[in-house]
């Protein structure tokens, strides 16, 4: 916030108290419970400034400021998800803050702390809906998950062991294929690369998790064949492609064709070799 305008506003409210003097100058350092108590003020100021001026945003962003620590409240909620997110934690939590002040009336006579506080844990866990599951599934299965994780520690405890899938469902008051598709989505909601080291129990080596599930599939290449025969194909005749979809496609012996063109199996033989060698030949060009 700029010197200049920070004193222009302060002119303006010369009869305004201190505190609200000092929220104008400095945001940042008006303690919460003061923050409380001016914010009417600055709500009712952003109301009589037009929007899109320099002074409505300046309004608008000494309230952003007075209030981030509610942010901060709302962020400390969730200090289990460890240091390394709560960067980001923060900054969802305040575009939460943002929606809050700009959807704020007067007229709603409630604390905006209370107002403002489930729009910037609902940012927050919007955040992690979005952003934490490996594998996108949809919502319905994302809080299937919750339900399901609760249900089955509650089990667990009360039987002494992991319960089934029909126990889960009659304590969750779900179908059994509904509570086995929570199960199955639940796969999704973490992964782990490729690249991750597999140890055996006498193995001391490193092995990458990819050398146990992943192949060398032979038939890729076929696919780059197939495209390349594609234009080759449709300039062949309309007896030679007859011969090729009956032969390659159909799968017919040489005999069936022969039949079926009224000629010799020999000849049907001749044709195909002869067919075969021509494709090969603009195979061979081509690459």
């Amino acid at each position: 916030m700029t010197t200049v305008t920070a004193q222009a506003l302060i002119r303006t409210h010369q009869s305004a108290p201190e505190l609200i003097e000092r929220a104008y100058a400095d945001p940042a350092s008006v303690a919460p419970k003061d923050a409380r108590a001016v914010g009417r003020h600055f709500f009712d100021r952003l109301t009589q400034v037009e929007e899109g001026t320099p002074e409505y945003s300046y309004v608008r962003n000494v309230l952003i400021e007075m209030n981030l620590s509610l942010v901060t409240y709302a962020a400390s909620r969730f200090r289990h998800r460890g240091p390394q997110e709560m960067e980001d934690i923060v900054q969802v939590g305040t575009i939460g803050l943002i929606k809050a002040i700009d959807r704020f009336e007067l007229t709603r006579e409630v604390e905006f702390t209370s107002f403002a506080v489930p729009y910037i844990t609902g940012e927050i866990k919007r955040f992690f809906r979005d952003t934490s599951w490996a594998v996108h599934v949809p919502r319905r299965l994302q809080e299937a998950r919750i339900e399901l994780s609760k249900a089955t520690e509650e089990l667990r405890t009360r039987l002494g062991r992991t319960p089934s899938t029909a126990e889960l469902a009659e304590l969750m008051q779900l179908d059994v294929a509904e509570v086995a598709e929570a199960q199955k989505a639940s796969n999704g909601y973490n992964s782990v690369s490729l690249d991750a080291a597999v140890n055996g129990a006498d193995d001391e080596s490193d092995t990458m998790l990819a050398d146990f599930i992943g192949i060398d599939e032979e038939r890729f290449e076929l696919v780059d064949n197939f495209h390349a025969l594609a234009p080759l194909i449709a300039e062949l005749d309309e007896r030679d492609r007859t011969l090729v979809h009956l032969r390659f496609v159909e799968e017919q012996t040489q005999q069936q064709i022969a039949d079926q063109l009224g000629c010799s199996q020999m000849h049907v033989s001749r044709l195909i070799t002869r067919l075969v060698a021509k494709l090969r030949t603009g195979l061979m060009a081509g690459s």
